[in-house]
Parts: C-alpha cells; structure tokens; sequence
C-alpha cells in the first residue's frame, strides 16, 4: 500500500476470544460497519444488535446506559451530551401542541424556562404549583387532562421533599405521566415509586469530578423505545469520552455520595445552632419540613443544603466571597465544595409572588459539600459567618 492509504487504514490490534480488557477501551469513532449489505441494512432498521453512528449510540453510551438503568433499577437509559439537553429532548418527545403539563416553581430554572417559554410557544400549556401543595396538585389534574407531571425531590436549592408516592398515585389516576428529575437524590434513589421517567444531570454526582457533563433518561424499556427516534433526531449525543468518564465516575459514586451526605450532615446541623444563620433547610435535620417523608423516601439525604442569614443579599453575598474552600461556581455533586448566594440561585424568571412561594430569600446561600476535610470545611464557614 502506498503510505497515504497505510496512514488511513492502519494494523487491526483487534483482541482475540478471550482476551478481554478490565476496563473497557473509549470507542472514539464516528462510525462502525458490517461486512454485508443485509447485515448493515437489518441494523439500521433495528432488526439487529451493533453500532453503526455515534449520533444512534455506541459503546461506551451503551455500557453507561445499561449501568444507570440497572441502579435505578429500571429496564432502559438514553444518555445525552448535558442535563439539560436530556431535559429538553424528554419534553420535546412526550408533549405535543393542546397537551398540559404540570409543572412547580421548585424545578430547577432552565426546566421551568423548557416548559413555560419553548413548549409554550409550540401550544403547550402549563400549571406551576408547589411541590408540596398535594391537594393544589390532586385539585389541577382533576380539572384538566394532563400529559406530564415534571418534579424534583429534593427540589434545588430549597431542599423540598415531594412526596413521590401520592404524586404517582394522583398522576396515575388521571393517566398523566410522571416525569422526576432526580439529580440531587442520585440513581441509587427513589426506584422503588412508580415514576414513569428519572432524569439525571449527570454532571453532578454521577460523575462527580466537575470535569464532564452528561444527561440521562432511565425507565421502562417500552418508554425508552418511544423517546430513542426523538433523541436520535435531535441529535444531542453523549461522546464515547464523555461516556467512559462518567462510567469511571461511577465506579466510586456511592462511596463519594455516602461520605458527602454524611458531611452535609455535619454542616447543617453547625449552621442550626449559629447565631447568624435564621434557618437550615436540610431533610436530614429533623427540625426539615420533610425529614420523616425523606426517610421513609432515601436511605441518604445529599449532599446540597442551603440556609438563610439574618443579615440578607448582602450577608450573603460576604459569607459567599469570604469562603476560602468552598469555590463560587455553578453546579453540584463534585468532590469539591461549592457556595451560591442568593444573587446567583436563578429565580428571575418567577414574579415576586412566586418567589416567595419557592422559598428563595434574600439571604439564601446554598452549599454543595465535597470531600474535603469536614473538620476544614466547617473552620472556613466559621471564619466566613463570623467576617459576615
């Protein structure tokens, strides 16, 4: 061969039956092919196991999938390049123009922004209620025919805890689906309820490094089978990279989620006996709203937390700069710490009335715990609310 075509078509290193790696290699190709046309043909219809595009699935998408659908215990996955792309590829391939969608003023911002502005525009209509308002919920899903039912538990940053079975039961009822986006809680969580659909930013614990971003849909196989040809079309793949570092990623997960909800612990109950601090929200402090629903719901209760200072925007904005560990950043779940004032939490798409319904203060600051020192993370906060 001429070296031009030697460089493109280089030595096959395949393995040999048997030999196997511990790890799974990254598949960073575009494409993969048959040896006949039928077989090439069969698989691009579906009659046939294999790759044949990256935008479809390949297999390091594949292995991950598999992972996450088997630790929340369902049949299937769909992973995608972000959590909000797998947010906004779900509604886009379950709503329709004339559906209804049952939505909270808890959900994280860009879901609230998904529902309310771009399926708006396409003739979805929608109610924002509480979370926790269950007869505001059983009374709108017996007043109107509903598609989706779309909630957090717990909900970002407030730490509200839905109450999972009554919402299916009542969804179920009126034949809606339910749609939970349980990123703060973790795959490992909440399988046991009858939700139709979890979705994960698996950005946060998942991955939990802070050093790639994915998303993922897990439910039944039937479900999953309906969404694929949306997902395929809108084309927000999951690269094999990406895939193969979440799937490292999760090799120490429930260790990494264990020992952060345990330090999480920790700091709420320092922050509920500060003096500048009005109140924890944290379902792990039995002093939460919610603590006996979210342990009959989690065996743990994450890693995030927030709190209200006494002193406002503006204690809020000194305790968030005058933190030396804990890094000004968005996202969560990482090994690292992470602090947001209230300036940052993002509610500027509710009016004044449903901010209040929220929760959101002025003086809210929310904390994602790493794994960092506890005893060190608690000494940086001290100096911090005493500088505040």
């Amino acid at each position: 061969m001429d070296k031009f075509t030697r460089l493109n078509h280089p030595p096959d290193t395949g393995l040999l039956p048997g030999n196997r790696p511990v790890v799974a290699p990254i598949y960073q190709s575009v494409k993969f092919e048959f040896d006949s046309v039928d077989e090439t043909v069969r698989n691009w219809r579906g009659d046939s196991p294999g790759y044949n595009y990256q935008r479809s699935s390949n297999p390091n998408a594949r292995q991950l999938e598999l992972t996450l659908a088997q630790l929340q215990g369902r049949e299937d996955c769909l992973v995608t390049a972000s959590g909000v792309g797998v947010l906004s590829s779900t509604l886009l391939s379950l709503a329709k123009q004339g559906d209804h969608v049952l939505c909270f003023v808890e959900l994280y911002a860009p879901t609230r922004n998904l529902i309310r502005r771009l399926l708006g525009k396409f003739g979805v209509t929608h109610t924002l209620l509480s979370v926790i308002d269950l007869a505001g919920i059983e009374r709108a899903l017996a007043g109107k025919p509903t598609r989706l039912v779309m909630f957090e538990s717990p909900t970002n940053p407030m730490l509200r805890i839905a109450d999972i079975a009554a919402i299916t039961r009542l969804a179920r009822a009126q034949g809606a689906l339910t749609v939970l986006d349980n990123t703060l809680a973790g795959p490992h969580q909440h399988g046991q309820y009858d939700v139709d659909l979890y979705l994960h930013s698996l950005t946060k614990f998942a991955a939990g490094h802070g050093d790639v971003m994915g998303g993922a849909v897990i439910g039944s196989a039937e479900l999953i089978a309906k969404l694929r040809p949306d997902f395929n079309a809108l084309g927000n793949a999951l690269d094999p990279h990406a895939a193969f570092l979440v799937q490292r990623g999760l090799k120490t997960y429930l260790v990494r989620y264990r020992e952060q909800s345990a330090n999480a612990l920790r700091v709420a109950g320092f922050l509920a006996r500060h003096p500048a601090v009005e109140a924890v929200h944290y379902p792990g402090l039995p002093s939460h709203p919610g603590h006996s629903l979210a342990r009959a719901q989690m065996s743990e209760f994450g890693a995030v937390l927030s709190f209200d200072l006494r002193g406002g925007a503006e204690a809020a904005a000194r305790v968030a700069e005058g933190l030396e560990l804990f890094a000004m950043a968005a996202s969560l779940g990482a090994t690292d710490s992470l602090v947001l004032p209230s300036q940052l939490l993002g509610a500027r798409d509710l009016d004044e009335t449903q901010r209040r319904l929220a929760g959101i203060g002025a003086g809210t600051v929310r904390l994602s715990i790493g794994l960092e020192s506890i005893d060190d993370l608690l000494a940086d906060l001290a100096q911090a609310l005493q500088r505040a």
